[in-house]
């Protein structure tokens, strides 16, 4: 019967499809979603308005991640419109048994058996979970969000999943902002990097003539999401509204997503906000002047959960059908969990308030996403290959990314033993690690697979410390509890301490305060942990912090006490053994903060890439841009990180110190080269950063923009040359104009390479 039905499907839309004949890519040059692509026109021209409008629909399977719905109803409300052909994709559902079995009824018992599409956030890890995104972007190297991306693409397409709805690329100034953890920080030069990796690690890289790479066995679709300038939320709460001008809406959020496309996503999401006013979700200029027209994407639009009734209570629309004809005609082309466009689409085409080649154009759109995912093809996947747990291979990966996203916040020497007090010594005899996480197993991070949760859960660091130490007395106390007040258990710990040559203080979050609708008003260390950190400081032994969150913390006043803190982050499946290699120096520390970390909440947005003032911070001067009570800038700056090593960063030599602003416009470029040396006793990694800043421009820049970085390995005195490329695309910036307008303008750019965004050796260009 099956494969009966799959002949009698390929001989209706032509053979191209047993072929794979080539369609156009997403972001590729051509017309957006041309519907006259012989196999889909033959299905056009063959379907019914409720099979078009079934299309449209996506519906959530056995497990929630949004409001409303229970499985059971879920499982037959989808059955049930497979059957009637009246359903386009299915998210939330996994296992290849459970997979093809839907499949099957949309497949054998529809009338024109069009495959479903299965989508599943995938954000960090689908068994193996990686470190949370903002952790990867903390290591500056692209290619641990590439792994992260392969190894979940091959885990996920064996499980029946064709779509993940990842990378998120939402750059953001919030860390009150629960969806900050999900990211890549606050820059959008590096979100755009880690974005166009990951969409890569998902999908394969696209072939020399544009073609899609994601229908193979080991790759799913990628979606870039929120579209856009969802992480921009007023006060830092999800879902909050979002005003932005059109120059910061192109210069801040929108590259990230450029380079998603330009590196082949097939799909967008629309974002839950507001932007300057009008909802994502029926924002025509973002939608289609943009995203469709502007750039030339011929992908899928999904709408996210429920987005599409949510202009209702947005006040956009006034009901359902409202609903459905502003999202559908502002570019959204498939309708998660609600069903405004199935239900009063045929009566909106009818009336003439959508039109039919609009329809036409978002099946198009979603049937050559089916069509590029090889679904037509073999719409099933083998039972006997699924992969039912990380390999050997995967946990390395895991546990390799894990380390290698750590940051050295600080280390400094302690009195009692005269030396810094990372790495940890291998002749150390007692160690006590204390602390609510130190014990844990739950380091995975928010937006975890569910499943992989339950049946692998992290590594824990105390388990990971008496392995690394196998002669040394370990003990444990864990002091209070992640959100608890009670401080009874703070003399445990204490008398641990004591007892300990040194202490491991595994403080944080926990998964659950990061990720969606998990947005934070005080961001310091929750409940009684403060305290567990100054009783361990009284007494004068030495200890590390080590911190797992999902966000920038403040630190307050214990930070002064600490010799030593490690961000962690949430590290993944692989936790305590990444964390107990970094601090034993079988791994030297080599990332830097994606972010900046805040003194203290009313310091919020404190980020590098601020715009210039008239009245700049002065200390001398009242009448500047300060705070009375605080320092200008943050705890911790954007691009900070240490090492077990030292490096020396020269000063910046170019290729040429004057260029014409017409020869930049027509693609002319420079070199930006610079000496960094290892000047310490053993080998490490440092990242070279170069910052831009235009002196003076026709809109305000930002004091600094991050246009370069590189991260590499040095042995103890090495010294290698650095170089950047750079060209308009450093050297210029869009302007307000509502249809896109980028300018190169002549005058003087400052040019910074250093080891973080504080960077003071400088060279100036000339544009002329």
């Amino acid at each position: 019967m099956r494969d009966v039905r799959r002949r009698t499907l390929l001989s209706a839309i032509g053979a191209t499809a047993a072929t794979g004949g080539a369609v156009g890519a997403a972001g590729a040059a051509g017309p957006a979603s041309d519907p006259h692509d012989p196999r889909i026109r033959r299905l056009l021209d063959r379907m019914t308005v409720e099979e078009k409008l079934g299309q449209l629909q996506q519906l959530p399977w056995g497990w929630d991640t949004g409001p409303g719905g229970g499985a059971s109803e879920a499982v037959k409300k989808a059955e049930d419109a497979a059957r009637a052909g009246r359903l386009g994709s299915v998210l939330s559902i996994f296992g290849a048994k459970a997979t093809n079995a839907l499949q099957r009824i949309a497949v054998e018992e529809s009338r024109l058996g069009i495959p479903l599409v299965f989508g599943l956030d995938v954000i960090h890890g689908f068994w193996t979970t990686f470190p949370i995104p903002l952790a990867q972007a903390a290591s500056f190297d692209p290619d641990v969000a590439r792994k992260d991306g392969e190894v979940s693409a091959r885990e996920a397409r064996s499980n029946g999943v064709h779509w993940t709805f990842s990378p998120m690329m939402d750059v953001t100034h919030e860390p009150r902002w629960g969806r900050i953890a999900e990211g890549n920080g606050e820059d959008p030069y590096l979100t755009a990097a880690f974005a166009a990796a990951k969409v890569e690690g998902y999908q394969g890289e696209r072939g020399k003539d544009g073609s899609a790479a994601y229908g193979a066995k080991d790759r799913v679709a990628a979606c870039a999401k929120h579209f856009v300038a969802y992480g921009g939320a007023e006060g830092g709460r999800d879902y909050n509204t979002v005003d932005v001008s059109e120059s910061r809406l192109r210069n801040l959020y929108l590259p990230p997503f450029k380079a998603a496309l330009e590196a082949g996503a097939a799909t967008v999401m629309a974002s839950f906000n507001t932007i300057s006013g009008v909802p994502a979700h029926g924002n025509s200029h973002t939608l289609t002047d943009i995203l469709k027209k502007e750039w030339g994407f011929d992908g899928v639009v999904v709408s996210d959960w429920s987005g599409v009734q949510e202009l209702i209570p947005h006040g956009f629309a006034e009901d359902g059908a409202a609903a459905a004809r502003l999202a559908l005609d502002a570019g959204v082309d498939m309708e998660m969990t609600s069903t405004h466009l199935l239900t009063y689409g045929k009566r909106l085409l009818r009336e003439g308030k959508i039109g039919g080649d609009r329809l036409d154009d978002a099946v198009a759109r979603i049937l050559r996403l089916k069509f590029d995912l090889g679904l037509f093809d073999d719409p099933y996947v083998d039972e006997g290959d699924a992969v039912d747990g990380p390999t050997a291979a995967a946990r390395e990966a895991a546990r390799e990314t894990a380390a290698r996203s750590m940051v050295l916040l600080k280390n400094e020497d302690h009195p009692k033993i005269k030396h810094k007090v990372l790495p940890l010594r291998p002749s150390v005899r007692s160690i006590a690690v204390v602390g609510p996480f130190g014990d844990s197993d739950d380091l995975l991070g928010t937006w975890s697979f569910p499943a992989a949760v339950k049946k692998y859960p992290s590594v824990k660091v105390l388990d990971a410390v008496r392995r690394a130490a196998p002669g040394a007395k370990v003990t444990y106390a864990r002091g209070v509890d992640p959100e608890g007040e009670d401080t009874g258990g703070i003399p445990r710990a204490v008398a641990a301490a004591r007892a300990a040559e040194v202490t491991v203080v595994v403080v944080g979050e926990p998964p659950a305060m990061s990720g969606e609708a998990a947005s934070r008003g005080d961001i310091g260390l929750p409940g009684g942990q403060e305290k567990l950190v100054a009783a361990v400081a009284a007494t004068g032994k030495p200890f590390v912090v080590v911190l797992v969150n999902g966000r920038p913390l403040t630190m307050g006043g214990w930070l002064d006490s600490a010799s030593a803190v490690l961000e962690a982050w949430h590290p993944g499946l692989e936790a305590g053994n990444a964390i107990a290699d970094v601090l034993f120096g079988q791994v030297v520390p080599g990332g830097k903060l994606p972010v900046s970390f805040p003194r203290a909440v009313g310091q919020i947005p404190v980020h590098y890439n601020h715009e210039s003032t008239g009245r700049p911070y002065d200390a001398d001067n009242k009448y500047s841009s300060k705070y009375l009570d605080l320092p200008p800038d943050p705890q911790f700056p954007f691009g900070h990180g240490l090492s077990y090593t030292t490096f020396e960063t020269g000063e910046p030599k170019l290729s040429r110190e004057r260029i014409a602003a017409h020869a930049l416009r027509r693609g002319d470029t420079l070199e930006v080269s610079v000496a960094v040396t290892n000047t310490g006793d053993r080998a490490g990694d440092e990242v070279v950063q170069l910052y831009v800043h235009d002196v003076t421009a026709s809109i305000t820049q930002p004091v600094r923009k991050l246009r370069g970085f590189r991260r590499v390995t040095l042995g103890p005195g090495e010294s290698r040359t650095v170089r950047f490329r750079i060209g308009a695309d450093d050297l210029g910036f869009w302007t307000n104009a509502p249809d896109g307008e980028f300018r190169v303008e002549e005058g003087a750019v400052d040019l910074y390479v250093g080891s973080s965004s504080r960077a003071t050796a400088r060279r100036r260009l000339t544009i002329t």
